[in-house]
């Protein structure tokens, strides 16, 4: 997609360039003129999907030149970004043919947002449109790294699906390590200090590769790395990550700061893991608590009880009461497999697929994606089909 840009102000315009270039497919600045009589002295030889106008020093009286700039290019989508008291001029540039007005100083996701529209009335829509699910601990220990990592894996194999997975944990990440003993060359920490190189290619290059189809992205690896990332950044990833992978699963952890409330804010679904315990349903009602005060729809919060005994003295129900919120899913007390799994660095599908814990994960897997896959039946036999047919 291609964009013609009008502006005095330098730095705009390399602000735009690079937010651009940050894209997939990228935006590519055909030419840049500092104000309406260049661009049309100097008119583009091919018609640009978008032109992007800074109106910030634009005088109503001009607007005439912004009517002639759009008779010039009819079939460009229009970008004005303005300041406060241009009133005028917008109603000008409404009768003009404009779609897009954006504030300035400008706001990444609102351009962004914008460009997505662009790009889809220029049919140049992206290659996928990835969904983002968090897995978070109510209380430490809960499970959730165990369920992120072995959830990606059962969907990369059993649904055939392009997964990443992020591993958001400030401090002591090790996600990488529940299914693989790979050393991670790059991490999160890595990325997000090149963030203008950010692309589908260059993404995948950083990842440690569990599948062909399967890539974990490690956490910094210092915390004093792990403290300089900015939530910007981690838009930016999501927003490429999206347009590469069918599932982005965030391991969030426990703590919440800048960066995962940010990776929190892009979330499709947010998925905390508790264990029957009060501690826990003490912590998962603080944790509740907090997303509906950041004003998270209470529908996209889908809580996971993981080891769960059906001869507990604490029921489902009674979990379901105290919390406030369904069960959406339970994970079976299944501790030598997991241990087993956990301890080799190898999935729990692959070293015991016969397993309990690895049904349980065949059955999540069915449930995520009834909604995206028009047939899931036959996830169960790929998976245990094998071992019946040893036997």
């Amino acid at each position: 997609m291609k964009a013609l840009i009008i502006t005095r102000d330098t730095q705009l315009q390399a602000e735009i360039a690079s937010q651009g270039a940050a894209r997939v497919p990228p935006l590519a600045v055909a030419a840049a003129y500092p104000g309406m009589r260049d661009a049309l002295e100097r008119p583009v030889p091919d018609n640009p999907h978008l032109v992007v106008l800074d109106a910030s020093e634009v005088e109503p009286a001009d607007a005439d030149l912004l009517e002639r700039l759009a008779k010039h290019y009819p079939r460009s989508c229009f970008m004005l970004l303005t300041r406060e008291n241009q009133q005028e001029l917008l109603i000008r540039a409404m009768r003009a043919g404009v779609r897009e007005v954006l504030p300035l100083p400008l706001v990444h996701k609102a351009f962004h947002e914008a460009l997505d529209r662009v790009a889809a009335a220029a049919g140049m829509s992206a290659m996928r449109d990835g969904k983002v699910l968090a897995f978070i601990s109510c209380k430490g220990g809960s499970g959730a790294t165990f369920i992120a990592t072995n959830f990606g894996y059962a969907l990369a194999t059993l649904a055939g699906k392009k997964v990443l997975l992020i591993d958001l944990h400030g401090q002591f990440g090790d996600a990488a390590l529940y299914i693989s003993d790979q050393k991670p060359t790059m991490n999160l920490a890595d990325v997000c200090g090149q963030i203008a190189r950010v692309d589908g290619p260059f993404l995948e290059s950083c990842l440690v590769h569990i599948t062909p189809g399967f890539g974990v992205l490690a956490a910094a690896d210092d915390p004093a790395h792990g403290a300089e990332l900015k939530p910007e950044q981690m838009d930016a990833i999501l927003r490429v990550a999206r347009h590469h992978y069918d599932y982005i699963v965030l391991d969030v952890g426990r703590h919440i700061d800048a960066i995962s409330l940010r990776a929190l804010d892009n979330a499709d679904a947010i998925y905390p893991v508790l264990q029957q315990g009060l501690p826990d349903i003490r912590d998962g009602r603080r944790l509740l608590d907090i997303f509906r005060s950041l004003g998270y729809p209470p529908e996209n919060t889908r809580l996971i009880v993981n080891r769960y005994d059906k001869g507990g003295k604490l029921r489902l129900q009674d979990l379901q009461t105290a919390l406030g919120a369904e069960i959406a899913h339970t994970m079976p007390n299944d501790y030598l497999s997991v241990t087993d799994s956990v301890n080799q660095g190898v999935p729990v599908m692959q070293l015991a697929r016969g397993s309990a814990v690895a049904r349980s994960l065949a059955d999540f897997v069915e449930l995520v994606t009834a909604h995206r896959v028009p047939e899931t039946r036959g996830l169960f036999d790929r998976l245990f089909g094998r071992a019946d047919a040893d036997a």
